[in-house]
């Protein structure tokens, strides 16, 4: 029986981002960087950018797949929006947690975002962009609870996305308790905790950022070792999530190269 954490067994969820819509998709196709899996076109879909799209796949030897509307529209998992085409784009940095955690080595150091049903997909877009930029391991961003890296999130993130050390795991919950096991410390953002700037920090180590308008969720805080803050001037409260997970994901960076 295959290995369920090996890339054979991996869903196509923690391997591909599916991007929607004729502009998006001729975008990912005419991108050089990107390796587009394949194009899925509704049935009987013709004109001018459905043709355009069909000689961009064809010039880069993606192959194009026909499908009912109503598969296209379940398969991009948006109902208004995918104006009858998908395509597959792999995610080459894209991994479930578990992959990630064995390919560490012992006692190596590592630090990671937790998205804790963050839930706009701007946030979620813009997240992946600094913690990519800050040379971070990854952002574990669960299959339930937070959005799906759609065009949005794409578009957000100005195309990282597709680059992002994204790590996967089912619920928020299971992704901090692998983490947890394999010995990261495991720290909420929250205005009432104690400074992130003084905290002294151990080599493994995952921050976890709440939702927009709730902050850490009930069934995550058990989980934590800790709760931290971002220390604020001026009579500002707080930040924004996209921005705490920025200040954050340089924080760390700055740790591992002081």
């Amino acid at each position: 029986m295959p290995d369920p954490r090996s890339p054979k067994a991996r869903s196509p969820k923690d391997t591909f981002i599916t991007v929607y819509g004729r502009k998006p998709v001729q975008e990912a196709l005419e991108d050089p960087d990107l390796r587009v899996d394949k194009v899925i076109l509704a049935e009987g879909l013709h004109g001018g950018p459905v043709r355009a799209i069909l000689d961009a796949a064809r010039a880069r030897g993606v192959p194009v797949q026909r499908a009912s509307a109503h598969r296209v529209k379940v398969l991009a998992g948006n109902g208004r929006h995918d104006q009858g085409v998908l395509a597959d784009v792999v995610a080459p940095r894209m991994a479930p947690v578990a992959e990630f955690l064995d390919a560490l080595a012992p006692g190596a150091p590592a630090a990671v975002l937790v998205l804790d049903r963050v839930t706009n997909p701007a946030n979620v877009g813009m997240i992946l962009r600094s913690a990519t930029a800050a040379g971070l391991d990854g952002v574990l961003l669960p299959r339930r609870g937070v959005p799906a890296i759609d065009p949005l999130v794409v578009k957000a993130s100005a195309g990282v996305a597709f680059r992002a050390p994204v790590l996967r795991a089912g619920t928020v919950e299971e992704g901090c308790t692998a983490l947890r096991d394999a010995g990261f410390a495991l720290h909420g953002l929250d205005a009432g905790g104690s400074s992130l700037l003084d905290a002294d920090l151990p080599p493994r180590v995952a921050l976890v950022l709440g939702n927009e308008t709730d902050g850490l969720s009930a069934t995550v805080r058990p989980l934590l070792d800790g709760v931290l803050g971002i220390p604020m001037h001026g009579g500002v409260e707080s930040l924004g999530v996209a921005s705490a997970g920025a200040v954050t994901a340089f924080e760390l960076a700055r740790r591992r190269h002081a």
